[in-house]
């Protein structure tokens, strides 16, 4: 297999483990970055060996066949829609767009150019959420029937060194972090069928404690404090808990699915690998059980490589854009919920990705 030359736009905090992550699959060679700050680009070319180009350049480039696009939420739809009408195909940071609209208009165009769009999180193709998935497939839990998922803490702006876009459109608790509990869910129950919730906000703004902008106040444009209930086409009820507002210490295992036979406890999906535990009737607690699969370090542009994998083999590639749109609705439906005090039926729905198979070598998607 031929490796696929790739371009990153946006040069920020996330960037260095795409850099990173990317040496790690063969199929994929990283060969220039771009930002709107060309100090930016040009810092992290020197950092990780590529080129520096200004966005259009990249775009131009007739040798990057892909763009892992890692701009600000606000920007994604914008970049990707770029990149798409250059004839690239794309991997991009969560969300996938801010409005239904945009994540449309992406879909949309992709399909007219027959190009390829990915969306993170990818984190759901780790070790830790491929081996739940595998228990709930091989029927450890029996038939799955409810769960919970709970993000709660107390907000960015005491570490982030740009914190005041988490509180505005297009981000917060839920476009910022849910994506990777949805996603999460998704992966493991499949669609969404409606979603039942109600928000608010604890604070009109935000004081900043970052040392790079201390003191600040930043507005809050969005809802912060976010509860709900999905409802699955597989009919399990799971309950979803994300927050901004409230201090809370964390648990290693912020999801649960239960089922019919037994439960799990699933790890942190904002990460590649953590502890996955099982119970049932009968034993004494939980149960520790071995990771399935590979790939638990932090792999941030796997998803761009099971992507390439996909184009050269002509299987659907997991982290596709359907799944990704989907979710955006279904975080759209939190808030829609809440203003109008009703059940909202999910519009989209996407196929459930497949589980990446077992004994993969490293550095591999296929078998």
């Amino acid at each position: 297999m031929h490796a696929m030359k790739v371009g990153i736009i946006g040069c920020g905090n996330i960037s260095p483990a795409y850099f990173n992550a990317s040496k790690t699959f063969r199929i994929l060679d990283v060969v220039a970055c771009a930002d709107v700050n060309m100090d930016a680009a040009t810092a992290r070319a020197e950092e990780f060996g590529v080129r520096a180009l200004t966005v259009d350049a990249l775009l131009a480039d007739p040798e990057i066949t892909a763009v892992i696009n890692l701009t600000i939420p606000k920007a994604h739809a914008a970049v990707t829609l770029a990149a798409l009408n250059a004839g690239k195909h794309v991997h991009g940071e969560k969300p996938l767009a801010v409005t239904r609209e945009e994540g449309k208009a992406i879909l949309d165009t992709a399909k007219a150019k027959n190009l390829h769009v990915s969306c993170a999180p990818d984190t759901f193709l780790g070790a830790g959420l491929q081996t739940c998935r595998k228990l709930i497939d091989d029927g450890w839990i029996g038939t799955p029937c409810g769960g919970s998922a709970i993000m709660l803490g107390h907000g960015p702006e005491a570490w982030h060194p740009n914190p005041a876009f988490f509180y505005q459109q297009g981000a917060g608790p839920m476009f910022d972090m849910g994506p990777y509990y949805i996603t999460a869910l998704v992966h493991l129950l499949g669609p969404v069928k409606r979603v039942a919730a109600n928000t608010g906000r604890a604070y009109e703004q935000r004081l900043a404690t970052c040392k790079e902008h201390y003191g600040e106040r930043l507005p809050v444009e969005v809802p912060t404090h976010l509860a709900g209930s999905l409802e699955f086409h597989n009919g399990a009820i799971v309950t979803v808990t994300i927050s901004f507002d409230v201090w809370w210490p964390g648990t290693k295992n912020p999801i649960a699915i239960m089922g019919t036979n037994g439960s799990i406890q699933v790890p942190d999906p904002n990460s590649f690998g953590g502890t996955v535990q099982y119970y049932r009737g009968g034993m004494e607690g939980w149960m520790d059980v071995p990771l399935t699969h590979g790939y638990a370090d932090n792999m941030r542009s796997i998803g761009l490589a099971d992507l390439a994998y996909a184009l050269q083999t002509g299987r659907p590639h997991r982290c596709n854009a359907d799944m990704a749109y989907h979710v955006l609705d279904v975080m759209h439906a939190f808030e829609d919920s809440s203003i109008s005090g009703r059940h909202i039926e999910l519009e989209s729905t996407c196929v459930q990705p497949a589980p990446l198979p077992v004994g993969l070598e490293h550095g591999m998607l296929d078998e």
